[in-house]
């Protein structure tokens, strides 16, 4: 379950996931979360989407991405977010 403030940061961001019904975006997984803010969203999007999430969740998150769940980051994006958790994953402990 999505935390408030998740859910208001996706009604913010809803034009990003155009695709999915107006009643079930507040309940995405936070993996399509990331997935869509970082492939499509703004710069200010992906800064809100970390603060709010924190290093440690995407981390974890990313830690799981594998196979065909790759593919779905475009390739930039995904040596973005390894080059951002290298840096700032143990920084926060």
């Amino acid at each position: 379950m999505n935390s408030p403030e998740i859910k208001q940061f996706i009604r913010k961001n809803s034009h990003l996931f155009w695709y999915i019904p107006e009643d079930k975006k507040e309940d995405i997984s936070q993996e399509l979360l990331v997935e869509t803010i970082l492939n499509y969203g703004d710069m200010d999007a992906v800064r809100q989407l970390i603060r709010l999430m924190g290093i440690k969740i995407l981390s974890k998150l990313f830690a799981g991405i594998q196979g065909r769940k790759k593919l779905n980051y475009y390739p930039e994006i995904y040596h973005f977010l390894s080059l951002l958790i290298k840096k700032y994953e143990f920084s926060n402990i």
